[in-house]
């Protein structure tokens, strides 16, 4: 049985961020190209090897791009510093996934295709959970939604943390370059927020998610003091930003549910 070919595209990029991530940047850069091409990295000051072998890997692969950024400026600030490269490069769209190994590479062409029927949207992954999810995060996650939810106006987001996605890259490039917001944990939920803001809408997609232990190579950055302050601060903001639109909202979302919609064609 032959493997399936990489589908290659010159408007659609996957994207990875990576920070000292080990061993399993290198799993998911190879799942990710066996997908799609191009894919580009964006090694976020790394101190842990894996720049030297990721560049190396990337001089064999002309499918492989690999930015370095000299010290760590946060996720948010990495994926920025790639999608202005790729936006510079002609691209109009990235697939954004971790390099830990928790988002399914398998699921990247379908994400792909819907975002090309709806290049307007960005198209967001509903994670599936299995027996590995910690208990804590999939909490966490309902609390982050209700206020997401609540902030957009019930603008259709199923989930505010999954950075499994495919985002439109000049919104989201406008919204970044007009805060200084966004460049750490807090990107996740603040970039489907303001989006939403601006009237893209969201086009929702199921996918598994599979959290790994450290016996597994399993790394996580996640600071549940430091970085649940830093999103309690995220969600004050946005309330205070969803106070002042309210009324733009709620006008877009009356108008939206009065539209008129295509007639249900019958079955015979």
């Amino acid at each position: 049985m032959r493997a399936r070919m990489p589908e290659c595209s010159a408007t659609h990029l996957v994207l990875i961020p990576s920070y000292d991530t080990g061993d399993k940047l290198f799993e998911t850069v190879r799942h990710a190209r066996q997908e799609w091409a191009p894919v580009w990295v964006v090694v976020d000051g790394s101190t842990d090897g894996t720049t030297d072998c990721l560049l190396a890997l990337a001089k064999r692969d002309v499918h492989l791009n690999v930015l370095v950024l000299p010290v760590n400026r946060g996720k948010g600030a990495a994926l920025l510093h790639g999608m202005d490269e790729a936006a510079r490069h002609g691209f109009t769209h990235v697939l954004t996934m971790d390099a830990d190994g928790q988002h399914p590479a398998s699921h990247i062409q379908r994400f792909m295709a819907a975002s090309k029927s709806t290049p307007h949207a960005m198209v967001l992954g509903v994670p599936i959970f299995d027996k590995s999810a910690p208990r804590e995060r999939v909490l966490g996650r309902r609390i982050s939604n209700f206020w997401v939810h609540l902030e957009t106006l019930f603008a259709g987001i199923d989930d505010v943390l999954f950075g499994f996605r495919v985002y439109p890259l000049q919104p989201l490039r406008q919204v970044m370059h007009g805060t200084r917001f966004m460049r750490r944990f807090d990107f996740d939920t603040e970039a489907v927020v303001r989006l939403s803001w601006r009237g893209v809408p969201a086009y929702n997609m199921p996918a598994p998610v599979r959290y790994f232990t450290l016996a597994q190579g399993g790394v996580s950055h996640f600071r549940y003091g430091r970085d649940n302050l830093l999103l309690a601060g995220m969600h004050a903001r946005l309330l205070l930003g969803f106070a002042v639109r309210l009324p733009l909202l709620a006008v877009r979302r009356i108008s939206h549910a009065l539209r008129p919609r295509p007639p249900v064609p019958v079955r015979r």
